[in-house]
């Protein structure tokens, strides 16, 4: 692949680091038709390909909104995550608080486990709780028995956020309570339910099972799309006068998943119609593109001090993207990175991640790494670089006041 061009933008923290960007792609002729027509009445929606990362539609996708329960996927993905670690297992036993019991269970009027005050449950029947019932006295059991108080578990939740890449998301509760500081976006929710069904493959299983009955009341997984015939496996319904009603859902057809988020809709029907909608599309729609094989070079990022001036950059497995049906889509992409790098620079680093658009609209991102070894030049090199950089910064600096 050819690098066609490229800008510069001085980082404010680090002056002497700049952004490069580097045009990439461009395949065959103008936009399929239709498909940036499709509409919703959802006010907040967002549809992804989880294979590719290909966006295929976005409403409101990064504005802030209110999860309601489908705060509770990242409740469970916290105890997922300690399961996985080896800090909590399936047979311990929490005890059900007065706290739990009150403000969770029977008495609150909200969704429940059920629960009784004081007795012991086993944390894998307080998952089923959590994610078929709905149990808000499920999530508070959960959130005392690993943090001690809910606050503190809230910190946990925000951490995991943080390392999964929730960027624009913050919680306040594990259970989806009304605050005005429990904000997430459609796009950070999308991103956490591709990562349950990544690292949690087995738990995942538990979003799709139907029924679950516990102190003799037997409730039904509240997810619409589970009856639908769609390939739908999960994952979790919300809704409150706050925040109307959405829904984190996935489906799998001909081995393609799709991940849909829809939220602030008027009624439970609204939102499974409008969610099957969505996956219907998804699938009916597009089709899968092969961009770069593994192992490919994709592009070059620049190196200070090193025994060549570029490393090559390429990706561990196939790019591929989801495009229209039929059409000639023009693709662009850039790279982008903090560079130029600094030597030595060791194979396989991870420096650069790969945009890729149609028009105006970003489609996917995706990793990419470096596919050389590159030492450290000579001290006329390493001379020659500075004076390059420090040119280089005197003219970015006078063009950025102009």
């Amino acid at each position: 692949m050819t690098r066609l061009g490229a800008g510069w933008r001085c980082r404010p923290v680090v002056r002497s680091l700049v952004l490069a960007v580097a045009t990439l792609v461009s395949a065959t002729p103008a936009p399929a038709l239709g498909v940036d027509d499709y509409q919703t009445i959802a006010p907040f929606a967002y549809l992804v390909d989880a294979g590719t990362g290909t966006v295929l539609y976005g409403k409101n996708s990064e504005a802030p909104m209110m999860p309601a329960s489908t705060t509770k996927v990242m409740t469970a993905e916290v105890i997922f995550h300690e399961l996985k670690e080896g800090r909590l297992k399936l047979d311990d036993k929490f005890v059900v608080s007065e706290h739990a019991w009150r403000d969770g269970g029977t008495r609150s009027g909200g969704s429940t486990m059920f629960l009784a005050v004081n007795s012991s449950v086993r944390v894998e029947d307080l998952l089923r709780g959590l994610i078929i019932q709905s149990g808000n006295d499920a999530a508070i059991t959960l959130a005392e028995g690993v943090s001690g108080s809910e606050e503190a578990f809230a910190r946990r939740m925000n951490d995991r956020a943080k390392a999964i890449g929730m960027a624009h998301s913050n919680f306040t509760n594990p259970w989806g309570r009304g605050d005005p500081d429990h904000r997430v976006t459609a796009s950070d929710m999308a991103r956490l339910a591709e990562y349950v069904i990544d690292t949690y493959p087995d738990l995942y299983k538990i979003f799709g099972e139907r029924e679950f009955t516990w102190n003799k009341i037997r409730q039904p997984n509240r997810n619409p799309l589970l009856l639908m015939n769609i390939g739908a496996d999960g994952l979790k319904t919300g809704d409150l006068a706050e925040s109307g009603f959405g829904l984190v859902g996935s489906a799998v057809q001909n081995d393609e998943r799709l991940i849909v988020v829809v939220n602030g809709l008027k009624t439970a029907r609204d939102r499974a119609n409008e969610s099957q909608k969505l996956l219907a599309w998804g699938f009916r729609t597009f089709e899968e593109r092969a961009l770069f094989a593994a192992g490919e070079t994709v592009g070059t990022a620049s190196v200070f001090g090193g025994t060549q001036s570029d490393v090559s950059l390429g990706t561990t497995k196939p790019i591929r993207i989801l495009v229209p049906r039929g059409s000639g889509d023009r693709l662009s992409g850039r790279i982008v990175y903090t560079g130029p790098l600094m030597a030595p620079v060791a194979r396989g680093t991870e420096v650069a991640r790969l945009v890729i658009s149609r028009g105006a609209t970003e489609l996917m991102e995706t990793p990419l790494q470096t596919t050389e070894d590159v030492g450290v030049g000579s001290l006329q090199r390493r001379a020659l670089d500075a004076g390059i950089e420090l040119v280089s910064g005197f003219i970015r600096e006078r063009l950025a006041r102009h």
